[in-house]
C-alpha cells in the first residue's frame, strides 16, 4: 500500500499526511477525553470534509496539468504480394508488400533526391533491403517502359559491329604478318582469341618484333595448328644499346636474366664499351644460344 502513496504527487502526499495525522488526533480525544469535551471536536470533522475536498480539487488540477492520454493502436496492414513499380508505388503500397516503414522511407527519400530505379536489381540496392526480402519481391517488380534505361543507339551499333568482327574469321590459306598484325588482325584466325592476341602482341613488344617464326612457339597456348597462318617479313626489330642501356633495361628483355644484365653493366664499368657479343663468350653466364639469339636484340653503338 505504501508503495502507491509514493506515485502522488507532492502536494497530494502533504495533504494525505495531514488528513492521517488529524484522524489520528480525532481518535485520540475520542477515547481519551469525555463527551463533553468531544462536541468541540465535530469542528475538526467539518475541516476534514473541508480536507477532502481539498484533495479532490488538487487531484483534478493535476490531471489539467498532466493529462493521461491514451493512443489507438495503430491498425496492423495486411500482407498482400502484388505487382508494383517501386518508382510509383505510395509508402500504403510498400508496406502492404511486407517492407518495414523505414525501408518505404528511405524508397521515398530516394526518389524525392531524383532517384530512379531503371533495373529490377536497382532496387536490391536500396538501404536496409535484406537480400532475403529483395528475392521474395523479385518476381513482382515491374518497371515501367518509362522508367528504363534506354540502350545508346551508337553504341549498341559499335558494339554488334565489333562482334560481327569477332565471329568473322580468315579462310584457309590466308597468311598474317606476325610482326604487323594487331590484336584486332589476330582475332580472325581461327583458334585465337582476344586473350592470345593479347600475349602475343605484348611479347612481340618485349621482344622488340619477331625475327624467326619459330620464337612463336615461346607464347602460351600459341600451337602447331595456329603456325600455318604466320608469316614473317623483314619488318625492323627494336634493338638495345649494350653500351647505354642500364642494369633494368636490359633485364626486361625477356632473352636476358638479372646476372647477365649485371656482366654487361660490369664490363662496361672496368673495360669501356663493347664492341661485339664475343667479348661476352668467355663468361659463364652466357651459353652460345644466348649469344645467338641476343644478336638479333642488340647493337653497340
Amino acid at each position: 500500500m505504501w508503495k502507491d502513496f509514493f506515485y502522488f504527487s507532492k502536494s497530494e502526499r502533504r495533504a494525505i499526511l495531514f488528513l492521517l495525522t488529524s484522524l489520528l488526533v480525532l481518535i485520540s480525544v475520542w477515547i481519551f477525553f469525555p463527551d463533553e469535551e468531544r462536541e468541540s471536536i465535530h469542528a475538526d470533522q467539518e475541516s476534514v470534509e473541508d480536507i477532502k475536498t481539498f484533495l479532490a480539487g488538487i487531484h483534478e488540477m493535476e490531471q489539467k496539468k498532466y493529462p493521461h492520454y491514451t493512443y489507438d493502436k495503430p491498425e496492423k496492414i495486411e500482407v498482400k504480394l502484388a505487382p508494383f513499380d517501386p518508382n510509383l508505388a505510395d509508402s500504403i503500397e510498400l508496406l502492404r508488400l511486407g517492407l518495414p516503414s523505414f525501408i518505404a522511407r528511405n524508397i521515398i527519400k530516394y526518389r524525392k533526391a531524383g532517384g530512379k530505379f531503371r533495373t529490377v536489381e536497382e532496387f536490391s540496392r536500396i538501404y536496409g533491403l535484406t537480400t532475403e526480402k529483395f528475392n521474395a519481391l523479385k518476381p513482382y517488380i515491374n518497371i515501367s517502359e518509362a522508367f528504363q534505361r534506354k540502350p545508346d543507339t551508337l553504341y549498341y551499333a559499335k558494339a554488334v559491329e565489333k562482334d560481327t568482327l569477332a565471329f568473322y574469321k580468315y579462310p584457309e590459306g590466308t597468311l598474317v604478318d606476325i610482326n604487323e598484325a594487331d590484336t584486332t588482325e589476330l582475332k580472325k584466325i581461327p583458334g585465337i582469341g582476344s586473350g592470345i592476341a593479347r600475349t602475343i602482341v605484348a611479347y612481340r613488344q618485349h621482344l622488340g618484333g619477331f625475327y624467326d617464326l619459330s620464337q612463336l612457339r615461346e607464347v602460351k597456348y600459341v600451337n602447331e595448328e595456329m603456325m600455318k597462318w604466320f608469316t614473317l617479313k623483314n619488318a625492323p626489330i627494336h634493338r638495345i644499346n649494350a653500351n647505354k642501356a642500364g642494369l633494368d633495361k636490359l633485364r626486361s628483355h625477356p632473352y636476358m636474366n638479372f646476372y647477365q644484365a649485371k656482366v654487361i653493366v660490369e664490363y662496361r664499368r672496368k673495360k669501356g664499351k663493347l664492341k661485339s657479343l664475343s667479348q661476352l663468350s668467355l663468361y659463364e653466364e652466357f651459353t652460345e644460344k644466348d649469344l645467338e639469339r641476343l644478336s638479333h636484340y642488340l647493337v653497340f653503338d
